[in-house]
């Protein structure tokens, strides 16, 4: 939850990624300098798979976002404030899902690795403050984060011999998902 600018701060996560083979998603305020540098030139190289992307969120809300995340995937929220230091963080306590997408606004993390049973947790915890906040935009940002944890999202191909047949296909398609 803050800004990596020194390789040495994540230089030791870097060596067990290089050795287990792992690719690395790094979720941090900022990435500057040379540990920016430092990640382009070797992923360009090959050494190693690596995304840096920009945590979600400001604030109080960034905080509880990345702890979304670290329950999402198993993982541990590296900070200051809970006494972890990142040039000491180990694979174990990196989060791990089947797979991540990451765009230039998004960063979609599918099939998160974390216990079911602390997901559930932290749901509740989520629709516990949703019923408890007395302000509209606190009750919508975590309404937000609700349906992130809770992963309802589908995609749905549909396809079509001509652009007549796929028009009547996809207007099916919307007439029963509606339904």
């Amino acid at each position: 939850d803050k800004k990596i600018s020194n390789i040495q701060d994540i230089l030791p996560l870097l060596e067990q990624v290089v050795q287990s083979g792992a690719k690395l998603l790094i979720i941090a305020e900022d990435i500057e300098g040379e540990a920016l540098t430092t990640l382009i030139v070797n992923k360009l190289r090959g050494t190693f798979n690596v995304v840096a992307v920009k945590a979600p969120g400001y604030g109080d809300r960034r905080k509880a976002m990345l702890e979304d995340i670290a329950i999402l995937t198993g993982g541990q929220v590296i900070s200051d404030e809970l006494g972890l230091d990142l040039k000491e963080t180990t694979l174990e306590q990196c989060g791990r899902a089947k797979s991540v997408k990451v765009q230039k606004e998004n960063t979609i993390i599918v099939d998160g690795e974390g216990d079911k049973d602390k997901i559930q947790a932290r749901i509740a915890q989520i629709k516990k403050q949703v019923e408890e906040t007395t302000s509209d935009f606190d009750r919508e940002k975590l309404q937000e984060r609700l349906a992130k944890l809770a992963g309802g999202v589908a995609v749905i191909r549909v396809g079509a011999a001509t652009e007549t047949e796929m028009k009547e296909a996809k207007l099916r398609m919307e007439d029963a998902l509606n339904a």
